[in-house]
């Protein structure tokens, strides 16, 4: 069986950082893409980062680039999400997937599984 299950979520101030973790089992990790997603509530759910199985390839929301660091330890099964300089407006749980393909896609039906969220709160 596939798992992926997120840590790292919290209460940060705007203009903190966080770092979210997804440990992942039950596949060949470095085979495939993963991605974060958010969701806010009352919104869908949106994609925020991607990577390539062989982590040389990534793909970000434009509201996020150069704030938000996505990567991938793949001795470790895990992939990470760097988040610096939070405002409200990223507020939402986030979700960490594992795609079908090996290379980056945005497009939420492109990955098989998915973990079951960690939130994400950043006070003004």
């Amino acid at each position: 069986q596939v798992q992926l299950v997120e840590s790292g979520g919290g209460l940060v101030q705007a203009g903190g950082s966080l770092r979210l973790s997804c440990l992942t089992s039950g596949r060949a990790f470095s085979t495939y893409a993963m991605g974060w997603f958010r969701q806010a509530p009352g919104k869908e759910r949106q994609f925020v980062a991607s990577i390539s199985g062989g982590g040389s390839g990534t793909a970000y929301l434009d509201s996020v680039k150069g704030r938000f660091t996505i990567s991938r330890d793949n001795a470790k099964n895990t992939v990470y999400l760097q988040m610096n300089s939070l405002n409200p407006g990223d507020t939402a749980v986030y979700y960490c997937a594992t795609s079908r393909f090996a290379s980056t896609t945005s497009r939420r039906g492109d990955y098989a599984y998915w973990g079951q969220g960690t939130q994400v709160t950043v006070s003004s």
